[in-house]
């Protein structure tokens, strides 16, 4: 095994060690090396930390040493808010256990049937990773139990918290033994978090992980005055300019998501939309295609978006203001990642400069106004055209 391997101070076992090379990854990230000793030391852990920063491996690996192979119980649980979420932990657990043959993950989550995530549970996992409205639901017809739990791991904690999972979030926990390890991970703190912590963690260790230029994409970021009635046609100027192969537009409701998509779709623009109506096949179908660039534009809320893991998106439109300050770093932390150069552009009417104002103290940052001037051309601030072939 090559000594380059950053991982290798961690104490990280050979079979890890090689998933980690087969998945191109040799340097830990802060979040990794900060996380990774004290949770193998069976601490409790807070994780504040933005999104992209690598937190499944963070406690993805720790997981993975300790657990008992011969054990037939569920040893290790993962809570995530939405199944897209806890999808992708599937995925990346389950790369990081390639070669480790007896290791079994369950995925248990709504809009799939229940049949087959019962035959999971059937094959005796070690790990299971869930949405906690589908995993109480198989404890409660006796699926599935936990009182051999060792670890927790609450993965976007706020997120989770905020959507109204905090009753069945503290019944789950309540379920797991009492000496468990219990690991929290959130891109932000808030009462609910902290309350959780100090009721269920035992002296955690706290581990901040700033946005800094290292790990902060790099986005750059424009915004734009635009009249209400005016967003259709500012949003097919934008995809117009032919700069930009792979684009996520985010919309606040549902309604207007399917309806944005629907009238691209009218124009000729290969769209499609990602909302809480549609389908869990079919979302899934959406998810997949996306990924593998079969089609260019997505169409999504915000919480539908969640666990979209799709490196090369090049450009973030925000059709509309989001309604949470930290909703606009997770949007447009869909692009500029993998080291990649991103572009956000945020639509906003006249009286919703307040609110982008607010957004922007938040986020600490500066982003380039643009404008359309009277023959309906895109200008930067000095005047000059934002795409010049338009």
């Amino acid at each position: 095994m090559s000594q380059e391997n950053g991982f290798i101070p961690l104490d990280v076992s050979t079979e890890v060690l090689k998933a980690l090379n087969h998945m191109g990854i040799s340097t830990p990230t802060q979040i990794q090396k900060e996380t990774i000793p004290p949770m193998m030391a069976g601490n409790d852990i807070i994780g504040i930390a933005p999104t992209g920063t690598g937190k499944t491996i963070a406690f993805g690996i720790p997981m993975l040493e300790y657990i008992s192979l011969t054990e037939t119980r569920v040893q290790e649980l993962v809570l995530a808010p939405t199944r897209e979420l806890a999808m992708q932990i599937v995925g990346e657990l389950e790369e990081l256990a390639r070669f480790i043959p007896q290791i079994r993950i369950a995925a248990l989550y709504g809009g799939q049937p229940m049949a087959r995530q019962i035959t999971q549970l059937k094959r005796r996992p070690q790990i299971v990773v869930a949405t906690p409205g589908r995993l109480l639901d198989m404890v409660g017809r006796g699926h599935v139990r936990l009182d051999q739990v060792h670890t927790l791991v609450i993965d976007e904690a706020d997120e989770m918290l905020k959507m109204g999972f905090v009753k069945d979030v503290t019944k789950i926990i309540e379920l797991v033994p009492p000496g468990r390890q219990f690991v929290m991970f959130s891109a932000t703190t808030n009462n609910d978090v902290l309350t959780i912590s100090w009721k269920y963690q035992q002296t955690p260790v706290e581990i901040t992980v700033e946005a800094t230029k290292e790990n902060r994409p790099q986005i750059t970021q424009y915004t734009m005055v635009v009249p209400r009635e005016n967003k259709m046609a500012a949003l097919q100027y934008l995809l117009d300019s032919d700069e930009y192969d792979r684009i996520m537009v985010f919309v606040n409701t549902k309604f207007m998501t399917q309806r944005v998509c629907d009238r691209l779709q009218k124009q000729g623009y290969q769209a499609e939309a990602l909302h809480g109506d549609v389908r869990q096949s079919q979302r899934t179908r959406i998810m997949n295609d996306f990924k593998r660039g079969r089609f260019p534009i997505l169409v999504s809320t915000d919480v539908a978006a969640r666990g979209i893991d799709v490196d090369d998106v090049e450009a973030v439109i925000n059709y509309d203001l989001p309604n949470e300050n930290e909703y606009y770093l997770h949007r447009i932390g869909r692009t500029g990642r993998a080291r990649k150069h991103g572009v956000s552009f945020t639509m906003m009417t006249f009286q919703e400069s307040v609110r982008m104002d607010e957004i922007l103290r938040y986020m600490h940052t500066r982003p380039t106004p643009l404008h359309f001037d009277e023959n309906k051309v895109l200008r930067r601030e000095d005047g000059e055209a934002m795409f010049e072939h338009i």
